[in-house]
This record gives C-alpha cells, structure tokens and sequence, in this order.
C-alpha cells in the first residue's frame, strides 16, 4: 500500500513568538496554531524564558514586533512574519501575493505597523482581555 503525500508543503521548523500580554495577539495565536503546526511552525509568548535566552534580542526588542525565530537561528520579525507564513495557507494566497506586490506591500507594513503600535489599546476597545 503506498504512503499518502501530505496536501501541505512542509516549511521550516520554528516557533512564532507572540506577545501573551495582548489580547488580541493571543486569541489569534490560539486561533491559527494547529494550521501552522502543520507546516513545521509552532506557537510560543514571547515571555517565555527561553525565548530571551534562545533569540538574543532584549524583552523590549521582542515586544516591539510579532517575530519567527526558525531552527536554522534566523530570526523573521513583524510583518515579514506573516509574508513567512502566508505563503503556505492555500486560502491566503492572494494576501500573500498583495503583500509581496510594491504598493501592497507598503500598505499590508504600514498597516502591520499601525496594528503593532496599538495593539493593547485594540485589545481594550474590542474588549479582549489583556494577559498575564
């Protein structure tokens, strides 16, 4: 009997390092971990010991950007983060494609930014409660 192909590409193993202090980051870190443990990636807070230890950066490095530190040591940060993974969900092909493309992909970093500079203030408005 022959091995079934997975129907995804495996991409590199890593770990997304979210904020757990943000609302919002965490609900949607909950919401797309089994899609990326699928493709090699898994999902880790930032605040995490080994994270400060393993990455090298400061804690106010990795609370400035949503970052993906991969088993090879490179480290992806903010909205290449999600281009990085974007790239492997069938359905997000066309985000994908408008975020690689020059004007889009100045808006999908501006866009990145404005929602990584006030994040806990979203998560506030939209009633999202904040972390530990």
């Amino acid at each position: 009997m022959k091995k079934p192909q997975p129907r995804y590409k495996p991409i590199h193993s890593g770990w997304i390092l979210y904020d757990d202090a943000c609302g919002i980051c965490r609900r949607l870190a909950r919401f797309w971990q089994k899609r990326l443990l699928k493709h090699g990636l898994g999902i880790a807070p930032l605040q995490a010991p080994w994270v400060k230890q393993k990455t090298g950066l400061s804690q106010w490095a990795l609370k400035k950007d949503l970052h993906l530190l991969l088993d090879n040591g490179e480290i992806i940060k903010g909205a290449d983060t999600y281009r990085y993974a974007l790239r492997y969900i069938t359905w997000a092909r066309p985000v994908h494609l408008f975020a690689n493309a020059p004007l889009g992909r100045q808006i999908f970093d501006w866009s990145y930014r404005k929602l990584a500079d006030n994040r806990h203030r979203f998560s506030r408005s939209c009633e999202v409660t904040e972390g530990p």
